[in-house]
């Protein structure tokens, strides 16, 4: 449904996910929950581009389904495009070819793939999901939210972090240089080591390109 070459010039940040199969249960649910959040990923400045082995038409069809199952107005448009690399030109050259996962003519099918790719066109993050395990599109915004913050400030986020929620001080941080970077006060952890290695500030303002 568009030119993947076309679409990542334009953006800050895309997320490339693909899919095994159109007209398929888990796969169907995913691009419909991607759908539904394709407002959070805007606002985060990030496009949002599926592909799979199908072609044109299928994705065209099945982009249909996708919106009955978000129970959306009949005729509404599909707010993302979805890649046909029917000749598997993408997939072999981006290494989204699942070997476990074969078509009835025994041709293996698109993973299932996440790539996060920064402003920079560099790859941030990469996932591989198995077939048979749906992904969860809330976890990805989340990496992303730590990305964009972790590329404009020098913090790290911990487990389970969400916006909102204090930071980490990297040990590469003095404490003294800590004063001057995170003027809203830095909070360390005591640990029975004595080592003064957690420590936490209040998340920074998020900057994005």
């Amino acid at each position: 449904m568009s030119d993947i070459n076309e679409v990542c010039s334009s953006i800050s940040w895309g997320v490339l996910f693909s899919h095994p199969r159109d007209f398929t249960p888990v796969c169907t649910t995913e691009l419909g929950r991607a759908a539904q959040l394709s407002p959070d990923f805007s606002r985060r400045n990030v496009k949002l581009i599926a592909l799979s082995v199908d072609g044109l038409e299928e994705h065209h069809d099945w982009s249909k389904d996708i919106m009955a199952y978000n129970n959306a107005e009949p005729g509404s448009e599909f707010p993302f495009p979805i890649v046909a690399d029917d000749r598997r030109e993408l997939v072999e050259k981006l290494g989204m070819l699942d070997p476990e996962e074969k078509d009835r003519s025994g041709m293996p099918l698109s993973a299932r793939c996440v790539f996060v790719i920064g402003p920079d066109k560099k790859l941030k993050l990469s996932i591989l999901y198995p077939a048979t395990t749906g992904r969860n599109f809330d976890e990805i915004l989340r990496v992303i939210d730590s990305l964009q913050l972790t590329a404009h400030n020098r913090v790290a986020t911990p487990v389970d972090w969400r916006t909102g929620d204090s930071v980490m001080v990297p040990p590469s941080i003095s404490e003294q240089e800590a004063v001057t970077l995170f003027p809203a006060g830095v909070y360390t952890k005591h640990l029975p080591s004595g080592k003064k290695y957690l420590r936490y500030t209040p998340q920074p303002n998020t900057h994005q390109q």
